[in-house]
């Protein structure tokens, strides 16, 4: 397990387990032929899709649903790549983190609070300097999970 002070101050546990219980939000690393797929949220600028569980669902059903709403893309077979808890002042709340290769993306009119896909044929090496990226993007989870996805596929992208 894996600790680190986020962008926000707040204490952050990451594990490659689902060690912190059902999840209430979702991030999803999202690939299609070859080029990495986010979205370019309308305030804190690209990050990979993702968002909360709406009441009902599970993790991996949310997670399919954000990619769907955020870029048109769909997506299948979810691998699960880990999970972080971010110990939050007002609420703490856990995050599970998944890739997909998606099938297919669809032109949308809308989506959501997003401004659509951004399609990216490598991420900047030192994305925590780029400011047109979120701050999502810019902690210990993306170097985390790109590493993750390396040693569960075998190769290196």
């Amino acid at each position: 397990m894996k600790k680190f002070t986020d962008y926000h101050g707040n204490v952050v546990e990451l594990s490659e387990k689902a060690v912190f219980g059902s999840a209430d939000h979702v991030l999803v690393l999202c690939s299609f032929r070859g080029d990495w797929v986010l979205t370019r949220h309308k305030i804190r600028g690209m990050e990979f899709p993702g968002g909360k569980k709406e009441r009902g669902e599970t993790a991996e059903e949310a997670a399919v649903r954000e990619v769907f709403e955020e870029t048109g893309g769909r997506a299948e077979n979810l691998l699960f790549l880990g999970q972080y808890k971010v110990h939050d002042d007002q609420k703490s709340f856990v995050k599970s983190i998944y890739f997909t290769e998606l099938a297919d993306m669809a032109v949308k009119n809308s989506y959501l609070e997003t401004e659509g896909p951004v399609l990216l044929s490598r991420l900047p090496d030192n994305i925590k300097e780029e400011p047109g990226f979120s701050f999502i993007m810019k902690d210990d989870i993306l170097p985390f999970s790109l590493e993750r996805l390396r040693k569960l596929q075998g190769k290196t992208r």
